[in-house]
């Protein structure tokens, strides 16, 4: 082995090393990434503006940086094994490793837009229909609960009613309304 890499150019050293660093640093970091270690702190250039909601698409991060490596090695030494000149090389391999940065912040970015708040927002009830659970008393007189399905998941939340009489479990309503204290306002929905 120490032959073989004493035979090679500086040129192709460079390459090598580059290649073989850089593999080793992002499989540590996908095998990291996959049991759920947490490599953020691992010098990710956008670490300190993390509470900057304005970056979205993170082009320059540690991770970016280490497949841009990895891909600049790897498609460099096929270059030089394939006799291309040095100028065409490291043109090829540069635009090879943006690529790969461009693949995979675009990843990352898509990968974090999946991400669910799960953020309960009421105002996603309105003109859903739900059943009393709990009675409720006539013209906001006592609070009741309706079963009513928001944002994709049956809930059991506080109602009022405007209604002259008490709504009574199993009564099917209609949610007009949210109040700035959440509560839902119903009406009966076959009147």
């Amino acid at each position: 082995m120490e032959n073989w890499f004493a035979a090679l150019t500086l040129f192709e050293k460079v390459y090598w090393i580059v290649a073989i660093a850089g593999s080793a640093i992002l499989l540590v970091l996908v095998v990291m990434t996959l049991v759920g270690g947490d490599v953020d702190d691992m010098g990710d250039v956008d670490t300190d503006i993390e509470a900057d909601t304005g970056i979205h698409f993170q082009f320059l991060s540690f991770k970016n940086l280490m497949g841009f490596l990895t891909i600049f090695g790897w498609s460099g030494i096929a270059c030089i094994d394939n006799g291309l000149s040095t100028g065409l090389t490291i043109l090829i391999s540069v635009f090879c490793g943006l690529l790969m940065m461009l693949a995979m912040a675009s990843l990352f970015y898509y990968l974090a837009k999946l991400q669910s708040s799960g953020t309960l927002n009421l105002r996603n009830a309105v003109n859903q229909i739900g059943e009393v659970y709990l009675t409720i008393g006539a013209n906001r007189s006592r609070i009741g609960k309706v079963s009513v399905n928001v944002q994709g998941t049956l809930r059991e939340l506080q109602a009022l009613t405007d209604e002259d009489q008490d709504l009574v479990q199993g009564n099917v309503v209609k949610v007009q309304e949210v109040t700035d204290t959440g509560i839902l306002i119903v009406n009966l929905l076959n009147k």
